[in-house]
């Protein structure tokens, strides 16, 4: 039996330290002496060493008592514990990357800059690009197809962005929580009243053609005539119960250009300005999807083919 001076010295720490870690029950004594001093076996001197090594790693004393106390929980602490540090690291990337963004710009720059990296938390979230979609998708649509939007339409902010990714993602976060959406300063588009479609019909088809049409860009393809126009034009047809004719066509042409919102726009562009890799050729987003298959309606039936909103 050693003393815990014995213990301490056995171990290379303090005694202070063997005497924390007692009195939180993480290392308790074998037995007590005649005068009722702390007593401790070589039994203790290996559960101090691991308690040394789990302390290194940061580990909270929480965590450090679900190992000692469970032999199947190291696997999830450490687990826990590498994602914490992935959020961190994340949240100093991002951090870097704002500061290059606000050093390497004029002084006028920096102003605004700065006043949009600084409502934006590290590491980024993107819950208030969800709310806008929410608020902007028809009432009562499935949760499969909630998620599926939210999924093709939610940008993820990169792990190691660039200052230009930041910046991207700050004006994204500045466009979607403008305190003018909804108001008269800016109205969006009204979605047509649920008796006239089913947004179902609509939105399940669209996920189809937006598919399509990212191939059609991947091939750098003009916008034109093919499956995936005609994928697109059958969805709004059989979303109101009608047939894909050129009379059909004609029409969704009008309507499309009247519903076009420059805010939705804006957003895309960001987006892709966001997601776009260091080098190589970007992945399609599903607004650049939807103005490709616009512009391939309106060259099909002879009006000219609008100016593309995203790269």
């Amino acid at each position: 039996m050693w003393s815990i001076g014995e213990l301490a010295e056995h171990a290379g720490v303090t005694v202070k330290t063997v005497r924390f870690y007692s009195e939180r029950g993480l290392l308790p004594e074998t037995t007590r002496s005649a005068g009722g001093h702390r007593r401790y076996g070589p039994e203790s001197l290996d559960r101090l060493r691991l308690i040394r090594s789990l302390r290194t790693l940061d580990l909270p004393v929480s965590e450090v008592v679900r190992v000692l106390d469970r032999d199947d929980a190291l696997e999830d602490v450490i687990a826990g514990q590498l994602r914490g540090l992935g959020s961190q690291l994340a949240s100093l990337r991002w951090q870097e990357a704002a500061l290059q963004l606000l050093r390497d710009c004029t002084a006028e720059e920096r102003v605004d800059r700065l006043r949009l990296v600084g409502a934006v938390a590290t590491p980024p979230s993107t819950a208030a690009l969800a709310r806008f979609w929410r608020r902007t998708l028809p009432a009562r649509l499935p949760a499969r197809l909630v998620s599926m939007v939210l999924d093709a339409a939610v940008p993820q902010p990169p792990a190691d962005p660039t200052p230009a990714q930041v910046l991207a993602f700050a004006r994204l976060h500045a466009l979607v929580s403008d305190t003018r959406l909804g108001t008269d300063d800016y109205r969006p588009a009204p979605l047509p009243p649920a008796e006239e479609y089913r947004p179902t019909v609509l939105y399940d088809g669209l996920s189809e053609a937006y598919a399509l049409a990212s191939a059609d860009l991947r091939a750098r393809r003009p916008p034109g005539a093919g499956e995936a126009l005609d994928c697109f034009v059958s969805a709004y047809a059989r979303s109101r119960g009608t047939r894909d004719t050129p009379a059909f066509r004609n029409h969704l042409t009008g309507q499309v250009a009247r519903s076009a919102d420059p805010v939705i726009g804006r957003y895309w562009q960001l987006t892709a300005e966001l997601t776009a890799p260091p080098s190589g050729p970007a992945e399609p987003t599903a607004g650049a999807a939807h103005f490709w298959l616009c512009a391939a309606l309106k060259t099909q039936i002879g009006r000219p083919a609008p100016v593309p909103l995203t790269p």
